[in-house]
């Protein structure tokens, strides 16, 4: 199992507008081509104006071929076009993690 925890800084005071864009334009796309996240979290306390998804794949080969297919979705080359345009982004990063082997996460099985 790979987990992929990605968090993204967005400027201050713009954290609902990104949230809105990709709730409108993005979501569906992406979650037509990783399936639903096991998490989508906004940041309560701590480094504020960010946000967190975990993504959960069979393994790199699974993550590859995914992304690869989110990418090349039309779909969702527009919301990147219309995040870069609006500006709010200003980082991101991402942790390719696997469990702990003897804390194993308890998920339902990977969607193909």
């Amino acid at each position: 199992m790979l987990v992929d925890h990605r968090t993204y800084t967005v400027r201050p005071g713009t954290l609902a507008k990104q949230i809105a864009l990709y709730e409108q334009f993005g979501r569906a796309a992406q979650q037509r081509h990783l399936g639903k996240p096991l998490a989508w979290l906004v940041t309560e306390s701590g480094e504020l104006n960010t946000y967190v998804h975990i993504w959960v794949y069979a393994d790199a080969a699974d993550r590859a071929k995914k992304r690869a297919a989110m990418q090349a979705d039309p779909e969702w080359i527009a919301f990147l076009a219309k995040s870069t345009e609006m500006g709010y982004l200003i980082k991101q990063e991402t942790k390719l993690m696997t469990p702990a082997a003897f804390a194993p996460l308890a998920l339902p099985a990977v969607p193909g």
